[in-house]
C-alpha cells in the first residue's frame, strides 16, 4: 500500500483528525480495487432481432418524362391549296381518317393527261407490232434485208418501252390525286393545326401532330452502376430462364400527385452505351394507358426491380460498423456481443443486404451499441418487444454507458 503524509491539523479544527483518518481508509480501499483489476462492468442492455435468408428484390427509383408510343408528324405530301380540315382539333382519330383535302382539279387534269398519254402509247406500240410481224414475215422469204428486219424489230421494243413509261405517269398521277386527302397514319390524338384552309402548302409542310396515347412510353436514365446490375441480371438470367424471359423487366408508375398507377410497365429497352456526358444509360418503359390517365410530357417517378438476389440477409443500415477486418456486426452468442465480419451487398428501400458473414437464426443487435465490444456481456430483449418502456431503458443505458 502506498505511503501518505499525514498533513498538519490547525488545533482550532474541531474533528480535523477523524476526518482525516476517514480519507486515508477510502484512498487505501480504492488503491485496492484498482489492484484487483478494476470493478466488472454490468452487461449491456441489447435489442436484438433473428435474422434468416430471404429473398430481397433490388428496387430503385427514378425520374422519367412520358412520351406517346408513336408521335407522328404529319406533313402534305403536294404542292397545292389547302381546301377543307376534317377533323377535329385534339380530338382521336383511326389510322386512315382524312384529316384534310388539298384541291383535286390540278391534280385531276395531270391524270388524264397521262392516261391520254398511255393510249398514245399503247396506239404505238400495236402498230410497231404490226409492223414488226410484217417484215419478219418478208425476211423470212429473203424479201426484205437484215438491217430491216432489226430495226423494225428495234421499234417494236421502243414502242413496249413507251408503254411502260406512260404507264408509271398514270401510276404517279394517281398517287398525287390520291395524295390530295391527307390521311392519319396512326391512331392517336391530333393537335392544332398548323395552317388554316386556303393556305398554299408544299411537299412537306406540317399540317399536324398526332400523339398515340395508349400505350405511352416513359423515357429515364440509368446510374453506370444501375445499368451494370441490371445487365449483370439479364446475363444470368439468360443462361437459366431462356433470352426472352432475360430481358422481361416490370416497372410501376408512380404519377405526379403521388399515387401508383394501376397498370405495371415493361422496360422494354436499355442502350448499349453510357453517355459521356451524364454516366447514364438511357432507357425506356412502357405502359398501356387505356383511360388516358398518363398524359405525353408528365414528369413521373418509376420504381424498377433491377435485380433479385436470393439467399441474402437484410439489417438496418445504422448498425453496420467498421472493424479491424472490415464492416461488421454484433451478434449474441451465449449472452456475449461477438464481432462478426460481414460482406455487404447493396442498400435497399428495406436495408442493407449482408451477402455473407451471417447465419440463419443468429440474434443481431440493433440497438444498444454505445460501449460495445467483442466479448462484453449483453442482456438482450426482443427488439419488437422493446418498444415500450424496455426502449426507455436501453436509451438511458446508452447515454450511461457513453458517459462513462
Amino acid at each position: 500500500m502506498a505511503a501518505f503524509r499525514i498533513p498538519q491539523i490547525p488545533r482550532y479544527a474541531p474533528g480535523a483528525w477523524l476526518l482525516t483518518v476517514s480519507l486515508l481508509l477510502l484512498t487505501g480501499c480504492g488503491s485496492e480495487e484498482r489492484e484487483d483489476g478494476g470493478a466488472q462492468r454490468p452487461p449491456a442492455q441489447v435489442a436484438v432481432e433473428r435474422v434468416e435468408p430471404r429473398t430481397v428484390p433490388l428496387q430503385r427509383d427514378y425520374a422519367g418524362r412520358v412520351h406517346g408510343a408513336r408521335e407522328v408528324e404529319v406533313r402534305a405530301r403536294i404542292n397545292g391549296i389547302l381546301e377543307e380540315r376534317l377533323y377535329r382539333e385534339g380530338e382521336p382519330v383511326q389510322a386512315g381518317d382524312a384529316l384534310f383535302r388539298i384541291d383535286r382539279a390540278p391534280f385531276e387534269a395531270r391524270l388524264e393527261e397521262a392516261l391520254a398519254q398511255r393510249q398514245l402509247a399503247r396506239a404505238e406500240l400495236e402498230k410497231a407490232e404490226r409492223e414488226w410481224r410484217r417484215i419478219a414475215r418478208l425476211y423470212e422469204r429473203d424479201a426484205v434485208s437484215e438491217r430491216e428486219r432489226d430495226s423494225a424489230e428495234s421499234a417494236h421494243a421502243l414502242a413496249g418501252a413507251a408503254v411502260t413509261a406512260a404507264q408509271a405517269q398514270v401510276t404517279q398521277a394517281r398517287l398525287q390525286l390520291d395524295y390530295t386527302v391527307v390521311k392519319a397514319p396512326v391512331d392517336g390524338v391530333t393537335s392544332m393545326e398548323a395552317y388554316p384552309e386556303g393556305s398554299l402548302v408544299d411537299l412537306g409542310t406540317l399540317l399536324t401532330r398526332i400523339v398515340q396515347h395508349d400505350p405511352v412510353h416513359v423515357r429515364f436514365a440509368l446510374p453506370e452502376d444501375d445499368a451494370a446490375i441490371q445487365r449483370t441480371a439479364r446475363r444470368a438470367r439468360a443462361a437459366s430462364e431462356g433470352d426472352d424471359a432475360a430481358f422481361r423487366r416490370t416497372a410501376t408508375l408512380r404519377l405526379p400527385d403521388g399515387s401508383e398507377y394501376e397498370h405495371p410497365g415493361e422496360i422494354d429497352f436499355t442502350a448499349s452505351t453510357i453517355d459521356h456526358g451524364t454516366g447514364s444509360v438511357s432507357a425506356r418503359a412502357i405502359f398501356p394507358n387505356p383511360d388516358g390517365a398518363i398524359i405525353p410530357g408528365q414528369f413521373v417517378r418509376l420504381d424498377v426491380v433491377l435485380d433479385t438476389l436470393d439467399e441474402v440477409f437484410l439489417v438496418p443500415e445504422r448498425i453496420v460498423g467498421e472493424g479491424p477486418e472490415g464492416p461488421q456486426l454484433f451478434v449474441v452468442e451465449s449472452e456475449a456481443a461477438r464481432a462478426r465480419p460481414v460482406e455487404l451487398g447493396p442498400v435497399t428501400r428495406e436495408g442493407r443486404v449482408i451477402r455473407s458473414g451471417l447465419e440463419a437464426g443468429d440474434l443481431v443487435v440493433v440497438s444498444g451499441h454505445a460501449g460495445l465490444f467483442d466479448g462484453r456481456p449483453v442482456a438482450p430483449t426482443q427488439a419488437s418487444d422493446a418498444a415500450g418502456g424496455a426502449n426507455g431503458n436501453n436509451s438511458e443505458n446508452a447515454h450511461h454507458e457513453e458517459a462513462r
